[in-house]
């Protein structure tokens, strides 16, 4: 019998159990070829609070906590002596979901067994000179890797126009979602709306992510002013914009609330109270929307998504949503009252997103396009 094929993945965002759906799949899917490890930190700081280790019901990997050493630090993070102790244990993949230009991304390449196959992810779709050390170690990372993995088109077309990058072999595969946990839910809706004071008639917009400026907080603020009577407002999330949005919510009382203290198991039950999801991202020099795992988050939950054009959102919503202009706040304000008004487009446009995400963004189906890459890279000749 042919021993199983054996592939660490670590990411520093595994320490959210959501996000260890990936490889939770891999040992699902790759089940009698594949055996799989994911090393995940013991603790990370979070955008509202620490986030420790979350467990995750019937995990089929085997999960390795790892310390962490200047945690808050996305660029300077690196990880503790139990990777190189990990290291050691023998791999055929080795599989770094951590950013090629930073230190951990860097540590994991260094680290990796010479007999593997080395492979890092990336979500960055702008092709940037790094100064140094970044750049430098970007470059070190691509040589060491055997492939690598753009989680969108538009990074695959950025990476690809830079050397190191160029003649890796790659594999654009998406992000995924849980859809047991994202799911359409009437008692998650009916029970979110009693806590916030809501009936099930009241018109929901709802927004899910970070106050920052770059996720266009100011434009649907606008928007919302002008989009007539017939709305309410549900922020989810937190950041430098709080006070923003706690003035516009002192000045409609009684249509916005904000929940900045949603743990991520309780992000589902919050997007179903809602009826449309805004995602306004506004592109800037130094960035774009790299992949918006909200509108998959939201469809799922059967809930109409409106994007903005920026980065990787319109290949995400496809036909499924109402794409807008960044700052077209009065192409925003008409599709807001639009879908809240009429019923019938909403809920088709909640069933097109639906089927797209199942079609196209499960994790099962991420898995297997993952393990399909994987098997090339082990049937190539080094």
């Amino acid at each position: 019998m042919t021993a199983a094929l054996r592939v660490l993945t670590i990411g520093h965002s595994y320490v959210v159990a959501q996000n260890r759906r990936l490889a939770h799949e891999l040992a699902m899917q790759g089940a009698g070829r594949w055996d799989v490890t994911a090393a995940a930190p013991r603790a990370l700081p979070g955008d509202l609070r620490r986030i420790d280790l979350e467990p995750l019901a019937g995990e089929a990997c085997r999960l390795e906590p790892i310390g962490v050493h200047l945690a808050g630090s996305a660029h300077w993070r690196f990880y503790g002596r139990e990777l190189r102790n990990l290291m050691r244990q023998g791999w055929d993949i080795v599989h770094c979901w951590e950013e090629p230009y930073v230190a951990a991304g860097a540590q994991v390449a260094a680290l990796a067994p010479s007999g593997a196959r080395f492979v890092p992810a990336t979500f960055q779709n702008i092709a940037k000179n790094y100064p140094p050390p970044f750049g430098w170690l970007e470059r070190r990372v691509l040589t060491r890797a055997d492939g690598w993995i753009a989680f969108g088109e538009l990074v695959a077309a950025a990476m690809n126009g830079k050397p190191a990058f160029r003649n890796k072999p790659h594999r654009v595969i998406p992000p995924g979602v849980d859809v047991a946990g994202f799911t359409p839910d009437p008692g998650a809706r009916a029970s979110v709306r009693r806590r916030l004071g809501w009936s099930d008639r009241t018109r929901v917009v709802g927004y899910l992510g970070r106050f920052v400026p770059q996720k266009g907080i100011g434009i649907l603020l606008d928007a919302l002013r002008d989009a007539g009577e017939n709305w309410h407002a549900l922020f989810v999330g937190g950041g430098p914009l709080d006070r923003d949005i706690e003035r516009f919510r002192a000045a409609f009382p009684d249509r916005v609330r904000v929940a900045s203290d949603v743990r991520h198991d309780a992000v589902p039950s919050y997007l179903n109270a809602m009826d449309v999801l805004c995602a306004p991202s506004q592109t800037t020099a130094a960035w774009r929307e790299q992949f918006g795992r909200m509108l998959i988050e939201a469809m799922a939950c059967g809930v109409a998504v409106i994007a903005s054009t920026s980065g990787e959102m319109p290949r995400v919503v496809g036909g499924a949503g109402v794409l807008l202009g960044e700052t077209d706040v009065p192409a925003w304000s008409a599709a807001i009252a639009r879908l809240l008004e009429h019923d019938s487009e909403r809920r088709d446009m909640a069933a097109r997103g639906l089927e797209r995400v199942r079609d196209r963004f499960t994790w099962p189906a991420v898995a297997r396009a993952h393990l399909e890459f994987f098997e090339e890279l082990m049937e190539r000749p080094r």
